[in-house]
């Protein structure tokens, strides 16, 4: 799982304050269900990229578990989506990451996180049971745009339809 959060807010750099990660180096945390990591493939004065690195171990996450029974039941646990799109452990590692930041406080540049900013985040991938109108009945109404881009399930297989 990825999840980039940029922003062209001038100094850009601030986002590194903001966030209390520091953008000339790679920050992991381990988690009970893989590896988290933040860094920064762009920091400069005009633009500041934080990217999280979500890691699921798929393996751990069935480990020492009993699984649904039957033909392919133990299979099913480990072939699945989990690690690769967004869910339940992007949220979590996102608290651990960044519960300072999600308070609003910032010891060095506390007028910065007083201030509304301009940025823009990305997930690669999404899952959603309602689909595209959910995503824009969550985030659209508090102010944000959301673009959605979505594709063939397998460009194969053009009869499967999109991918949820």
């Amino acid at each position: 799982m990825l999840l980039t959060i940029s922003t062209t807010h001038h100094p850009a750099t601030d986002l590194g304050y903001l966030l209390h990660k520091n953008p000339s180096r790679v920050q992991t945390e381990e988690l009970s269900f893989g590896k988290a990591h933040v860094f920064y493939p762009e920091a400069n004065a005009d633009l500041c990229t934080a990217a999280v690195l979500l890691e699921v171990d798929p393996v751990a996450l069935v480990r020492g578990r009993r699984g649904p029974a039957g033909e392919g039941g133990q299979l099913q646990q480990y072939v699945n989506d989990r690690p690769y799109a967004a869910n339940s452990f992007l949220s979590v590692a996102l608290g651990r990451l960044f519960s300072t930041a999600l308070s609003g406080r910032s010891k060095e540049r506390q007028e910065v996180a007083n201030t509304a900013l301009p940025f823009s985040a990305k997930l690669p991938a999404v899952t959603s049971r309602g689909g595209v109108d959910l995503v824009r009945r969550l985030f659209e109404p508090v102010g944000y745009s959301v673009f959605v881009d979505s594709g063939l399930l397998d460009e194969r297989f053009p009869d499967w339809g999109e991918s949820p």
